[in-house]
């Protein structure tokens, strides 16, 4: 279990030395949790930081059940058997997209401010987030990133079931996890300390980065 976020970020930037002063590194936050260890493992490996927004598709009344994600473009990945299996109808579906397609670049627009997002072309890129439950906004980030053609896609987090680490590894180069529990109910349950982020502090966070465009 890791106190806080910080704590965590820590100890996977150690995990990641060698990607210390590389150029071509950037850090790639999900917020709003993820922003808390990007900001952290950025400052530690001397390397750029930003931010991507995709947005989870939930169930219809159940919030924390994904069916899918959204990318920051609005780009669905979505899993078939879910919604085959709950007889979810397109209708809902195409509403929900639509909603967190909004959503998404509301966050963008709200976090960025003015600053251009960092370029991913030939980079090698490292996807931070606070924990991974069942992939399904990773995935949808995977997709964002890769449209932009970076050299190298790496995973760092905290903790995540191994049966969804089982599923990823195939769609990145590498994938850095400092505890895998078959016992996973939530991210949140692997912290002693697991406040809600706000938007201000992600706001605070990137106004303090480079502008490296």
């Amino acid at each position: 279990m890791f106190q806080n976020r910080q704590q965590a970020a820590e100890k996977l930037a150690k995990k990641l030395i060698k990607f210390k002063n590389k150029d071509d590194v950037v850090i790639i936050a999900l917020p709003r949790g993820g922003i808390i260890l990007g900001q952290e493992i950025a400052g530690q490996l001397n390397a750029k930081l930003d931010i991507t927004a995709p947005r989870k598709i939930s169930a219809p009344g159940n919030k924390e059940f994904a069916i899918g994600a959204i990318t920051e473009q609005g780009d669905a990945v979505l899993d078939e058997k879910i919604i085959q299996a709950y007889s979810i109808n397109q209708k809902y579906i195409e509403q929900e997209i639509n909603k967190e397609t909004r959503e998404a670049q509301r966050r963008l627009n709200l976090y960025r401010g003015e600053k251009k997002p960092v370029e991913l072309k030939n980079k090698t890129v490292i996807i931070v987030d606070d924990g991974i439950a069942t992939g399904s906004t990773i995935k949808a980030c995977l997709k964002s990133i890769k449209n932009q053609n970076p050299r190298k896609i790496v995973i760092a987090v905290p903790v995540a079931p191994p049966d969804t680490l089982e599923k990823l590894k195939n769609k990145v180069d590498e994938i850095y996890c400092l505890i895998t529990s078959s016992m996973f109910f939530a991210v949140g349950q692997f912290y002693q300390e697991f406040n809600q982020v706000s938007d201000q502090e992600v706001i605070d966070i990137m106004q303090k980065r480079k502008s490296y465009n």
